[in-house]
C-alpha cells in the first residue's frame, strides 16, 4: 500500500485530538445524521431489501471463490474490445505503469474521476514527481486537492469542511490551478458549484488523458462501470482520447445479471437515491474516429496491492465484498466523533478499520490500532448492503494483533496467569500474598500498564481471599 498516510499517529492519539475540534464534530454530526436518515427512508421503500442484500453477498462470495477465473475472463474480453490490460502487484508497480502510459502520450496533465484505488496507491503524488499534473474533477475531491487536505469520508471526501471553509479554499487557491474563483464568491451551494464548474470546464475540454477507477467490472463482456452524482466523471470518460482505469481486482462481477443487484443497492446505501444520476459503462475503445464517444485508447490496470493476501484469510476476505457505499461510516459512533483523518488511511470508518490492516499489515502502531477503533456495537453490519460482518472481522484482527510482536508482555502476563489459575495451591498462595500486601498496591499501574489505568482505577484487593472467608464463616 502507498506510504502516503504512513508516519501518522496511531488511532487513539489522532482520535483524542480530533474529538477536541468542536467545528469538526459539528460538521460530522450534521452530515452523517442527514445522510443516515435519508438512507433509512430510501431503504424502507424496498420490501425485498433483505433478499437483495443476501443476493449481493452470494454473488460476491461466489466471485471471490473463483476470482482467478473471472479475472482471466475479464482480461480476454477487455482485450477483444480493443483495450489493454496491465497487472500491478503493488502500489509502486501501478504508479509506474500509469506514469509510463501518460508519458507515452506526450501529455503533462490528466483529469481524474473520483477513485479510491488511485488514492490508495498515491497516484497523484507519483504523477507529480514525474512532472504530470492531475486535476481532480469530483467536487469534493477538488475541495480536498485545493485545500492540500486528505479525504475523510469514502463518499463525501470533504465532509469535514463546512460551506464557509469551502468558500475560503476556492477564493484562495483556485487561481493556482488556472481559473480564479469569481469575485465576491459567497458560501451559497449554487455559487460554489458554479465556481467549480467554470474552473473544471476548461480542463475537460483541454485534457487528452483521463484516469479513473471503476465501481464494477463485468467479466462476461469486459465492461467497466462508474456510478456518480455530478456528471464530471462522464466528461472524463468520454472526452479524452486516452483513458486509464486503475481498479482493484475484487471489483469484478461475473455477469450483467449480477450488476442489476448492485445498481439497486449502491445508490440507496450511498446517497439515498433510488437510482444513480450518472451510470457510465464502456467496453474497450470506440472505432468511430476522433468524433466518436469514448476513448480511442483504453488501458485497464488491475491492482492487487495486498488483496490476494486478504483473499487467503477466510474470515477477513469478506472485506473484499465492499462496494464503497460508506453506509457503515454514517452510522458509526466512533467515526462521527473522531472523523476520517484519525484512521490514517484513504479508507476511514469501520470498513477502513478492517480493510487497511489487512492491505498494509499490522506491523506499524497505526495499523495495529485500527481494529480497536470500534465499540463493536454492530450498527455497521446492520446497514452494510453486502452483509460484511465487520465486528467479526474486527475481533479476528484483534487476535492477530495480540499474537504479534508488539504484545509480548501481554502474552507473557496471560501465560503466567494461566499457569497460576491451573494450579489451585499456587493460586491460593498468590491470593493470600495479595491480601497481606494490599496496602502497598498502587491505584495505577506503572510502565506499559499505565494506558489501562489512565481511565480506570485498579479494584481494591479484599482483606482475605474468598476461600479463607468461606472456610472461616462456615466455622
Amino acid at each position: 500500500m502507498s506510504g502516503t498516510f504512513l508516519g501518522l499517529p496511531a488511532f487513539p492519539e489522532a482520535a483524542a485530538a480530533a474529538v477536541q475540534d468542536e467545528r469538526l464534530r459539528a460538521n460530522l454530526r450534521h452530515a452523517t445524521g442527514t445522510i443516515r436518515a435519508k438512507r433509512a427512508r430510501a431503504v424502507a421503500e424496498l420490501a425485498d431489501w433483505a433478499e437483495l442484500r443476501a443476493a449481493a453477498k452470494a454473488v460476491k462470495d461466489r466471485t471471490l471463490d473463483r476470482l482467478d477465473h473471472y479475472l482471466v475472463q475479464l482480461e480476454q474480453n477487455v482485450t477483444a474490445a480493443g483495450g489493454q490490460v496491465h497487472w500491478a502487484a503493488d502500489a509502486e508497480e501501478a504508479n509506474r505503469i500509469v506514469t509510463g502510459l501518460v508519458r507515452a502520450t506526450g501529455e503533462r496533465e490528466v483529469v481524474k474521476v473520483k477513485s479510491m484505488a488511485t488514492q490508495e496507491i498515491g497516484l497523484n503524488e507519483a504523477l507529480a514527481e514525474a512532472g504530470i499534473r492531475a486535476y481532480e474533477t469530483d467536487l469534493a475531491e477538488l475541495i480536498v486537492q485545493l485545500g492540500n487536505d486528505r479525504p475523510s469520508h469514502i463518499l463525501v471526501p470533504a465532509i469535514h469542511r463546512n460551506r464557509g471553509e469551502i468558500r475560503d479554499i476556492f477564493a484562495g487557491r483556485m487561481a493556482e490551478l488556472g481559473r480564479p474563483a469569481p469575485e465576491g464568491l459567497t458560501d451559497e451551494p449554487a455559487e460554489l458549484a458554479e465556481a467549480a464548474r467554470l474552473h473544471l470546464r476548461e480542463k475537460f475540454l483541454r485534457a487528452k488523458v483521463a484516469v479513473s477507477g471503476a465501481n464494477f467490472m463485468i467479466a462476461e463482456t469486459g465492461t467497466l462501470v462508474v456510478v456518480e452524482s455530478e456528471g464530471n466523471g462522464r466528461m472524463c470518460l468520454t472526452l479524452p482520447r486516452t483513458l486509464i482505469s486503475v481498479v482493484g481486482i475484487e471489483k469484478v462481477l461475473p455477469t450483467w445479471r449480477d450488476l442489476e443487484i448492485f445498481l439497486q443497492l449502491l445508490p440507496r446505501s450511498a446517497t439515498a437515491e433510488r437510482m444513480n444520476p450518472y451510470t457510465s459503462l464502456w467496453t474497450g475503445t470506440h472505432a468511430d474516429g476522433p468524433d466518436g464517444d469514448g476513448p480511442e485508447e483504453f488501458h485497464l490496470v488491475l491492482l492487487d496491492n495486498g488483496r490476494t493476501d486478504v483473499l487467503a484469510d477466510r474470515t477477513g476476505r469478506q472485506a473484499l465484498r465492499c462496494i464503497r457505499c460508506s453506509a457503515c461510516l454514517n452510522v458509526c459512533p466512533v467515526y462521527e466523533r473522531a472523523g476520517g483523518h484519525a484512521y490514517g488511511s484513504v479508507y476511514p470508518g469501520p470498513i477502513g478499520a478492517i480493510l487497511t490492516p489487512q492491505l498494509r499489515g499490522t506491523e506499524t502502531a497505526l495499523d495495529a490500532s485500527l481494529p480497536y477503533a470500534s465499540s463493536l456495537c454492530g450498527a455497521c453490519y446492520e446497514v452494510c448492503p453486502v452483509a460484511i460482518d465487520i465486528p467479526e472481522v474486527l475481533v479476528h484482527l484483534r487476535e492477530r494483533v495480540a499474537d504479534g510482536p508488539r504484545h509480548r508482555l501481554a502474552r507473557a502476563a496471560a501465560t503466567a496467569a494461566a499457569y497460576v489459575l491451573d494450579r489451585p495451591g499456587l493460586l491460593r498462595a498468590a491470593e493470600r500474598a495479595a491480601a497481606r500486601t494490599r496496602r502497598l498496591h498502587p491505584r495505577r499501574l506503572p510502565g506499559p500498564g499505565r494506558a489501562w489505568t489512565d481511565t480506570r482505577e485498579l479494584p481494591a484487593v479484599p482483606p482475605e481471599p474468598f476461600r479463607d472467608w468461606w472456610r472461616r464463616s462456615r466455622g
